[in-house]
Parts: C-alpha cells; structure tokens; sequence
C-alpha cells in the first residue's frame, strides 16, 4: 500500500471537554502508520430537512458528503443519551445518506467506539447505531467491539490517555479496524483501495 487510509472520525459529543473527543485523539494517536485519521466536525450541521434539498443542499452539508465520499473508511465515538446516538451523530448520519440514492456511506467500512463514564460504557448507544449502520451499507467491524466505561477515569488532566490496559486494548483494536479496512478494499469489486 504505498499511501494511509483515509479514516475520517465522526464525534457524537460537542462538550468542550468531551470524554469521546479525548477518545477519538487517543484513537488518532493509536492508529497504526497505515491509516490517518481525522475528525470531521458535525455540530455545523444544519438540521436535515428534506425541503432544503430543494434548491440547492447547504453548503455545509456539501462540504460533509464531499469530505465522507473521500473516505476510505469511517469511525464513530460515540456517547449515550438515552440509550441511543446524541441527535447530532444522527443528523450526521442523516445528511449523509440524502439525497436518496446517493448517500456517501454506502459500502464504506466502519467500525464504533462507545464511551461513557458509566459501567455500561454506552452499550445501547453503540448497539442502536449498528442498526443504523445495517440499513445504509456500512459493513461495522463486528470483533473486537469497543464499550469503553469509566473513562472519565482514564485520562489526565491534559487529555491524554493514561490507562496502560486501555492503551493495550485500543491498539489491539485499530491495528483490527486497519485490517478491516484493507481486507474490505482489497476485496471488494469496484471499491477503489
């Protein structure tokens, strides 16, 4: 492979000090060389609404299905708000999949990462977003899954991953999620790798 894996990384928390924004960097900084991750910014997002397709889509919404077309793959870190996605992961995922017929997610690989600072480690989040997932062609990594619970604990002050069996653990898991996605590139018809 002679360049990484566009890996564009979709946060479902807007806080200012959001646990799964400290995730999604620790994931950057815990990728193997050959995939580059990037989050991509979705509280800009107008809400979807189907009249606005009708003239001409918001340039928001232009710049975001561009930038998810390019992608190679996608990852999602992802909160729980009663048990399921927070409504801007969801718009997200909705401004992507329109117009009909041509969503940008269709037969990109992906994969989830729950956080929370509970013991469920949003659980029901990451089960409902599946779904989801199912429906617009994202073929999710199903092994090994990622409930990260007690993350408010795992981080320092700086936001910097500190929990060595976490470390272990995430690293085990993109070094999956990169084989996932050249196992999927390499051997799908028309999927450019």
């Amino acid at each position: 492979m002679s360049k990484a894996r566009d890996v564009v990384v979709l946060v479902g928390s807007l806080r200012k000090d959001s646990l799964n924004r400290k995730m999604a960097n620790a994931l950057e900084a815990l990728a193997p060389p050959e995939l580059k991750l990037e989050i991509v910014e979705i509280g800009q997002l107008p809400f979807y609404n189907q009249d606005l397709e009708a003239e001409a889509a918001p340039p928001a919404w232009k710049d975001f299905r561009q930038r998810v077309a390019r992608a190679d793959a996608v990852l999602f870190v992802t909160p729980e708000y009663n048990r399921s996605v927070p409504a801007v992961l969801k718009n997200a995922i909705d401004v992507g999949s329109r117009p009909y017929g041509r969503s940008v997610w269709n037969a990109k690989p992906g994969a989830i990462v729950s956080v929370s600072p509970g013991a469920i480690a949003a659980f029901g989040a990451n089960h409902h977003l599946r779904q989801s997932l199912t429906f617009l062609n994202i073929l999710a990594m199903q092994q090994p899954e990622a409930y990260i619970g007690g993350a408010d604990k795992l981080f320092d002050a700086d936001g910097t991953l500190v929990n060595e069996d976490s470390q272990k653990f995430l690293q085990s898991f993109m070094q999956a999620f990169s084989a996932w996605i050249a196992n999927f590139l390499e051997n799908s018809p028309g999927v450019q790798g």
